[in-house]
């Protein structure tokens, strides 16, 4: 259990601390409310840069880092959107076919893994396209929290311009880095049959 694994293991345990702060009611407004959450989301999943950049500076790289990292990643940011659908019904309508998709997609590359895993002995370590996915997936996420807050305008407060933008993005992202991982690494699977 090393730095960047600690690091992992950290990021899963703030998951339930998110989930209070956003979907809990309490005594704070809604302003300073999405603050900290945003905060608190984003410093945790600032870990998922970090326990990276270490891991490989200090040759740390650990099969669990490679399986676990981005587990903790799809646990922290799945969490996130079902907060979101709790929370913000405004966005509901659109939101929910994203968040099928990002859920979709990370199962399928989960069991994608779990079977190079098993069968060939091969672990797959997050591909840049995959990092790009979860970067967008974490932009959307604190553009939707914080929107209100930093752009009091017409076209954010009414019509949520950045979060359905953010929103685009993040399910563009997620679709293609999808169909990449199954086009990559299909022969391993095709090969356990």
């Amino acid at each position: 259990m090393n730095l960047p694994n600690k690091l992992t293991m950290f990021r899963m345990c703030m998951v339930p601390v998110f989930l209070v702060l956003l979907c809990v009611p309490l005594p704070m407004s809604d302003t300073v409310l999405r603050i900290v959450t945003a905060a608190v989301f984003g410093s945790v999943s600032l870990t998922d840069m970090i326990d990276g950049k270490i891991a490989r500076k200090y040759n740390l790289i650990t099969d669990f880092g490679k399986f676990m990292d981005p587990l903790a990643d799809k646990v922290l940011v799945i969490s996130a959107m079902l907060g979101i659908l709790v929370k913000y019904d405004y966005l509901r309508p659109v939101f929910v076919w994203a968040a099928a998709i990002v859920i979709f997609r990370e199962f399928a590359v989960t069991s994608v893994r779990m079977i190079c895993a098993n069968k060939s002995g091969i672990v797959i370590a997050a591909a840049w396209l995959g990092k790009v996915k979860t970067t967008t997936q974490m932009v959307c996420i604190v553009a939707v929290l914080l929107e209100p807050v930093i752009l009091p305008f017409q076209p954010f407060t009414e019509w949520h311009l950045l979060s359905y933008i953010t929103i685009a993005a993040m399910t563009i992202m997620t679709l293609w880095s999808g169909i990449d991982y199954l086009r990559i690494y299909w022969p391993h699977i095709a090969a356990t049959k």
